[in-house]
């Protein structure tokens, strides 16, 4: 149906939302919307058809332990969420581990 829509492979959409959280501030978010814009464009004919793709990248980042999907600025459980959310880096993450392919292990 949609080769993860219009050519970006699952890991290219995971490795643009970790590049837009370590650019960010420490605490700061990312919007999905906004890493849909980055692989496609501000009209939303490119981004629109992104947003699941992004969605299903954030969800399976999550259960990595590499990133936090929040609404209303508390975490969500990645397979039972709706709505507005926003994405953020873990709090005990830094930069350097986001690249390296290792989730956190508690």
């Amino acid at each position: 149906m949609s080769q993860e829509s219009e050519g970006h492979a699952p890991e290219t959409i995971e490795q643009a939302i970790l590049d837009l959280l370590t650019r960010r501030e420490p605490g700061r978010t990312v919007s999905p919307m906004d890493v849909a814009r980055a692989l496609g464009s501000d009209h939303p004919d490119d981004w629109g058809p992104l947003m699941q793709p992004v969605r299903r990248a954030a969800v399976k980042l999550m259960k990595e332990g590499r990133l936090v999907i929040t609404r209303k600025g508390r975490p969500v459980d990645p397979d039972d969420f709706r709505g507005v959310y926003r994405l953020s880096l873990p709090s005990d993450a830094s930069p350097d581990d986001q690249g390296a392919g290792n989730s956190a292990s508690v």
